[in-house]
């Protein structure tokens, strides 16, 4: 009986020993949790013996537990690189379409030759899939799929609505939109320019020219003359005017014409505001410019839509006493794009930049949560899998309820404490001994009772 105690003690020893030896082995390794040789008394009796008088057989191990708690971030320059702040684990599988599911905290991604996330294993990096705005369309595990990170933004989109806003300086001098000459910046106030696109993804120069006139329709109100040119030819708006009313008495009545076009034949339009500087409107009321192929403003390439109009939109545009001001110039269209960059955020939204200016939300990066991570079975590679012990997989999105968020360029130490552990492995070392010496004993014992004569 006293050998088996021995033997139960030393063996429990060395599955200490085992557990510390592989913590300090994994002490560089990117997600590992540390393990925890966990022991209990082995004690058998009947119904009819002494329990006041009955000994223990022994130690035996119950279990060598994981434990999860957050290791500490190293920080890296490849945006691929992933660290979990709190709880959950990321979700890989061998396949595209596999539902066989591993789990980790190991964080250390790439892209392998089609252009999919994956681990060093080669496992896929299993995503939510996304709309166009980053919202998640599903956070369910079984709608998960690999991220494919494309190279080019895709199809160029021709522009078909530019958007301006500014400040207009009331203190301009006046000039005659008769005499505009593009070429001549005298005889202009000030000019836009903003890039736009035909449906070849070929850009194109849009620039408007500001040209403040004397009089207005209406006592206390101001006139603009705003003319068009593509690629710096004259562009014509449906329903440009060439003239229009003017109060050259003062009385607040419009009794004269003013000029809203130029001898070489540029129409553009005109932009009213009133005695506090605030937009009125415009005429025409809609800005919308011909067509910009041929039988229109023929500025467009072989090839390209000769259909494409714009419709050019003042998103509120002032007129104050103050310096000319642009603060704001956008439009719709895009050529086509190369990858310069992919961003992830704490979200785990992963978002691909190209040169073309968009950027692309492709996937959201798939977290999943476990009633208890220690009954998790471990298969190597710092990955688990989902066990009866363990309870189902959560699914959820990073940095909601009791998921954690993600550090993009950074990865997950592991958190195995070396110093604790070599204070381990002395104790552990120590028990040995001593059970060794127990079992020696013991076998002293036998011996001299043995030899009695």
């Amino acid at each position: 009986m006293s050998f088996n105690i021995a033997l139960s003690g030393i063996s429990a020893a060395q599955k200490d020993l085992n557990t510390t030896a592989n913590n300090i082995a994994n002490v560089n390794t990117v997600g590992f949790k540390e393990s925890r040789a966990e022991f209990a008394d082995v004690y058998a009796n009947s119904i009819f013996a002494n329990g006041k008088t009955a000994v223990g057989g022994g130690a035996t191990t119950t279990q060598v537990a994981q434990q999860f708690h957050q290791g500490s971030m190293q920080f890296t320059n490849n945006s691929l690189d992933m660290a979990i702040n709190g709880g959950g684990f990321f979700v890989t599988s061998p396949g595209g379409d596999s539902k066989d599911y591993n789990y980790t905290r190991a964080g250390a991604f790439k892209v392998n030759s089609d252009n999919y996330l994956t681990d060093s294993m080669g496992n896929f990096l299993q995503t939510f899939p996304v709309d166009k705005d980053g919202n998640s369309t599903s956070v369910s595990l079984t709608t998960t799929k690999p991220v494919q990170i494309p190279d080019t933004a895709g199809s160029p989109f021709m522009t078909e609505n530019v958007g301006m806003q500014m400040n207009l300086n009331a203190a301009d001098k006046t000039l005659d939109p008769a005499n505009f000459d593009p070429e001549k910046p005298e005889t202009f106030n000030n000019s836009t320019s903003v890039t736009i696109y035909d449906s070849l993804g070929e850009p194109h120069i849009v620039t408007t020219y500001y040209v403040r006139p004397e009089n207005a329709a209406h006592t206390g109100e101001s006139n603009w003359v705003a003319f068009y040119a593509v690629d710096g030819k004259p562009v014509d708006v449906d329903g440009a005017v060439s003239e229009y009313n003017t109060d050259t008495d003062g009385d607040g009545t419009a009794d004269g014409k003013g000029q809203a076009a130029n001898a070489d034949g540029w129409k553009g339009s005109v932009l009213t505001f009133n005695d506090v500087g605030a937009y009125v409107g415009s005429s025409p009321e809609e800005i919308k410019t011909v067509n910009l192929g041929v039988g229109g403003a023929n500025v467009l390439g072989p090839g390209a839509d000769g259909t494409q109009t714009l419709t050019l939109s003042f998103n509120n545009p002032t007129q104050y006493a103050s310096p000319f001001e642009v603060s704001e110039l956008t439009q719709d269209g895009t050529t086509v794009g190369r990858l310069t960059g992919v961003e992830i955020g704490a979200d785990g939204l992963i978002n691909a930049s190209y040169s073309n200016g968009t950027t692309e939300p492709l996937a959201r990066v798939a977290l999943v949560t476990f009633a208890n991570e220690q009954g998790l079975t471990q298969v190597g590679n710092t990955s688990w899998r989902e066990s009866l012990g363990s309870g189902p997989a959560l699914a959820g999105e990073p940095g909601s309820g009791t998921f954690g968020s993600i550090r993009s360029s950074a990865l997950e130490q592991s958190n195995v404490d070396l110093t604790t552990e070599l204070v381990d492995l002395i104790s552990a070392q120590r028990n040995f001994q001593a059970n060794s010496r127990a079992l020696e004993i013991n076998n002293t014992l036998q011996q001299t009772v043995l030899q009695i004569r």
